[in-house]
């Protein structure tokens, strides 16, 4: 019976989300909320931001018909309007960074004020992790150490998602991947609000992919990266976090992996360069992608089968057998489980290294060598060809020729 309300949820807020996202575009060109196109962007035509409005609307319906009452619910609920709603004014107004911030963090601490915090940390071969046991005081107040830890995890992840945000469909597209896979194991573990406030996430996303898919007529915006970010953490943390299972920690690592490593790459880089966190550049995976040559609808897709090859290995870690009751690994279904991580590691070495980086030395190498040849540029020896194409690998800038 659950499944099946996990289902019509799915189904109601996708069909909402589909409705109304023209509605939410219409209303951002009115008001001004516009993506123009900058340098860095991909698309080439003024489109307007506030889809997440769209989403918003199909979660809180959803929500409201499917979810059971109860203060964790009405927290996430209430803050998943908050972060959209901030996200809305950032569309328009183009907020300064610490602005979006504390937006992020006040929309986070709603759900954490509710009880939508990790207590415990289950990890393999060793004892569970109490944080329930770690009190401090706070403005006169005791504070459970899992408290501020899982709102820095939401934040984190409504980054995560925001940064993913940057080509036709993507973000979108990971954020069903993700929830589907949530659903499923949410579901499986008996969790049956996070299984069905992550399926009607994902019903919520996919119906908006329709209109964001490129073409693009409507990006999500912030108001819609904050607002999936934040259902996909409390997702998380009431469907596995919060559970007893061996892996739990391991699911939403593996599930959200493809966006957390660009994000982790990305910083990275500008902490490396020494340029703000929050600065825009066009290092994340679709700019590289796009810098090969790559549409947007070709970059997409290749991340999406990146982002399933992973979610099936979440999805095999929790169904797949691999473990008997006495502890022992099942020599069978570890093969099975082996095989999924090598599809999934194969995915991520085929689209990391030889997509990114070693089609991009060719390709540059050709374009470099011919236009030093016809004189577009100036001339460039072996030596100096190659030097350029470490500089431009190592950063992911290089001069259009």
């Amino acid at each position: 019976m659950n499944e099946l309300d996990a289902l019509w949820a799915l189904l109601v807020a996708g069909a909402a989300a589909l409705v109304l996202t023209p509605l939410a575009a219409r209303l951002a060109r009115r008001v001004g909320a516009v993506a123009t196109p900058r340098d860095r962007d991909l698309h080439e035509a003024p489109t307007p931001r506030m889809g997440g409005l769209a989403i918003l609307a199909g979660v809180l319906l959803a929500g409201a018909l499917f979810l059971p009452g109860g203060k964790e619910t009405r927290g996430v609920l209430l803050g998943a309007a908050t972060a959209a709603l901030f996200g809305a004014l950032d569309d328009k107004f183009d907020l300064p960074p610490a602005v979006k911030l504390a937006g992020q963090c006040l929309a986070a601490a709603i759900p954490v004020a509710s009880d939508v915090y990790v207590e415990t940390v289950t990890l393999p071969f060793v004892e569970p992790l109490n944080l329930s046991g770690f009190l401090f005081e706070l403005a006169g107040v005791q504070v459970v150490l899992g408290m501020p830890l899982t709102l820095l995890g939401i934040v984190a992840t409504m980054n995560v998602v925001n940064f993913t945000d940057g080509a036709d469909g993507l973000a979108a597209g990971v954020c069903t991947i993700a929830a589907v896979s949530f659903a499923i194991i949410a579901l499986s573990l008996q969790r049956d609000a996070a299984g069905i406030l992550a399926a009607l996430t994902a019903g919520a996303a996919a119906g908006f992919l329709w209109h964001n898919f490129h073409p693009a007529s409507v990006f999500m915006g912030d108001s819609g990266s904050n607002l999936l970010g934040l259902l996909l953490a409390a997702v998380a943390i009431q469907g596995v976090l919060k559970t007893a299972a061996v892996v739990a920690l391991f699911f939403p690592l593996v599930i959200l992996a493809v966006p957390a490593l660009d994000a982790t790459f990305v910083v990275a880089k500008r902490i490396k360069y020494r340029k703000p966190v929050y600065s825009a550049d066009r290092w994340h995976f679709h700019h590289r992608f796009a810098n090969i040559g790559f549409s947007q609808r070709k970059t997409v897709l290749y991340l999406y089968a990146w982002t399933i090859s992973l979610a099936a290995l979440a999805l095999a870690l929790r169904f797949v057998p691999y473990s008997e009751d006495s502890g022992k690994l099942n020599p069978g279904w570890t093969a099975v489980i082996l095989a999924f991580a090598a599809v999934a590691l194969a995915a991520s070495i085929y689209l990391v290294v030889v997509l990114e980086i070693l089609k991009f030395r060719r390709f540059r190498e050709r374009q470099l060598r011919r236009a030093s040849e016809t004189g577009e540029m100036e001339a460039l020896s072996e030596p100096e060809i190659r030097a350029e194409i470490e500089r431009e690998v190592e950063t992911g800038e290089f001069e259009a020729v």
